[in-house]
């Protein structure tokens, strides 16, 4: 027998060097995705509990109650803090998907003098911290009686500079030559923009759309500042109202409660949407 008929390379389903990385990214993102749903997870398995159980370090509660979320709605405005979180979430995320797509529009298809520099003291806003700009904003609000209103709450937020950048560079990859095409035709700007230009940027917009929605659904330091009445917060501050308000264990299933609740419509919009968000999200990565 030859030594070299014995000798065989490893190979076949038994050894593959080439899954070892790959199964090294499984773990590495199973891992990650633990990571971050543990705290959803605690956090409803707490909403769950009993005020006594609450500082029980089991995942699954002993005594599963849902009492707390009836407690939650029974003695707490917190159908108001919903109400108040969607309607200024939707008046700021139509607001901004309007005039940023309209500002991005003429910034990338209309030449006038000064373009270049309007575009940079845009996008140098975003540079100015939120904190430096919430004196003014208060002064401002107090000054024209918007303290404790829808309005006061929702025009810090009405335009986006980060939305006019995002739909300015979408709105350069539309073809100028079919624009022309468009105004040769007779048709107005307005029409142009909202029939030709719009359609081709959907991702974006989706994009601008959905980050806008959980970005004012999610605000915290302004609302807080700028609304007086219980009745007038929104979601974010009402929840963070318990904590000021905590007297025993019953406070803390509060906060846990409230806080399940209020991921639930951001939960449903990201099933609903996650196709538009997956998608936008990758184009504006590669734009």
């Amino acid at each position: 027998m030859r030594l070299g008929s014995s000798i065989r390379p490893l190979s076949g389903p038994a050894f593959r060097p080439s899954r070892l990385p790959r199964l090294g990214s499984y773990a590495l993102l199973a891992a990650g995705t633990l990571a971050m749903v543990f705290p959803f997870l605690w956090m409803v398995a707490t909403s769950l509990k009993t005020p006594q159980d609450v500082f029980s370090l089991s995942l699954v509660p002993d005594r599963v109650t849902l009492a707390n979320y009836t407690e939650l709605f029974a003695t707490t405005p917190f159908t108001d803090w919903v109400y108040n979180s969607f309607i200024i979430a939707l008046i700021m995320t139509a607001s901004v998907c309007l005039f940023d797509t309209v500002a991005g529009y003429v910034l990338a298809k209309f030449t006038f003098s000064g373009k270049r520099l309007i575009f940079i003291a845009i996008l140098s806003t975003l540079m100015v911290p939120t904190e430096m700009l919430i004196i003014p904003w208060y002064l401002l609000s107090a000054k024209l009686g918007w303290v404790d209103t829808y309005v006061g709450v929702l025009f810090p937020g009405l335009v986006s500079a980060f939305g006019i950048f995002l739909m300015k560079q979408f709105m350069e990859s539309v073809p100028s030559d079919l624009l022309d095409a468009a105004r040769i035709d007779g048709m107005n700007e307005w029409g142009i923009m909202l029939r030709i230009a719009v359609p081709l940027v959907s991702p974006a917009l989706a994009t601008l759309a959905i980050l806008s929605f959980l970005g004012s659904w999610n605000a915290f330091i302004w609302p807080l500042i700028v609304t007086q009445t219980e009745t007038h917060f929104t979601i974010p501050v009402g929840v963070a109202f318990f904590s000021s308000e905590l007297k025993d264990t019953s406070g803390w299933v509060l906060i846990m409660t409230g806080a399940t609740v209020s991921v639930l419509p951001l939960i449903l919009l990201f099933v609903i949407f996650q196709k538009q968000i997956v998608r936008g999200i990758a184009l504006t990565g590669l734009k």
